[in-house]
């Protein structure tokens, strides 16, 4: 309730436009909000992270994935906390007390995202779009267009989220595969491997605390 009201108090603040298209440019926004949460924030590499680990466990459903999704929630939360917090003293408070209009509003908002976008985007990913689009790379990071940020962030994203899914899977695999050579070897071919491996990969996991091994990775991370 926190977050509408303070987009209802944007809306009726003093601004370059008049309140019934601020109200509508608003609600917009908000409309627009799980899939700027998806793209602009450090949800893709976390929510990814965390299903590599129950797809290397071996268990379908559990956690389920709404517990998941949640957890990548928090996280994200978590770790865009302090740009949420430049962003309300930034562009939020003087846009409030009538200091900014909404374009500049929205442009000191979108600057700390920008930022926190380009310091995990690989260089090679930023210059894969400007080469694509017929654009220099220029020399500062605050001359990168948001347009061209947000695509490099994502595809960086997936980039480290699979480089660090592989370093997940590769013990899981490793107990996956000497299980199936036991067996084999002793003759009981008829014997899921997934039915002896599954329990030995939940206690290596158990064992190793593996939830704040990569929980406290993923956080790392984003330093």
């Amino acid at each position: 309730m926190d977050g509408f009201d303070a987009a209802v108090n944007m809306a009726s603040g003093s601004g370059g436009t008049a309140p019934p298209l601020r109200i509508l440019f608003v609600l917009g926004v908000l409309s627009l909000l799980p899939a700027i949460v998806l793209s602009a924030t450090s949800f893709v590499r976390t929510v990814v992270v965390l299903s590599f680990v129950r797809q290397g466990i071996g268990t379908q459903q559990t956690p389920p994935t709404q517990v998941i999704v949640g957890l990548a929630l928090f996280m994200t939360a978590f770790t865009m906390s302090p740009i949420a917090q430049e962003i309300q003293t930034s562009a939020l408070q003087p846009y409030q007390q009538g200091q900014v209009t909404d374009m500049q509003a929205i442009n000191l908002a979108s600057e700390p995202v920008k930022m926190f976008m380009l310091r995990q985007t690989r260089e090679a990913d930023l210059q894969m779009f400007f080469e694509a689009s017929n654009k220099p790379i220029p020399q500062k990071a605050e001359d990168v267009p948001l347009s061209i940020a947000a695509p490099a962030f994502i595809v960086s994203e997936l980039t480290t989220a699979f480089q660090m899914g592989v370093m997940i899977l590769l013990p899981f695999l490793v107990i996956d595969l000497a299980v199936a050579s036991i067996l084999m070897s002793m003759g009981m071919v008829f014997v899921s491997p997934n039915t002896i491996s599954l329990p030995l990969k939940l206690l290596l996991f158990v064992l190793a605390d593996g939830w704040n091994l990569v929980v406290g990775s993923l956080m790392r991370s984003f330093r």
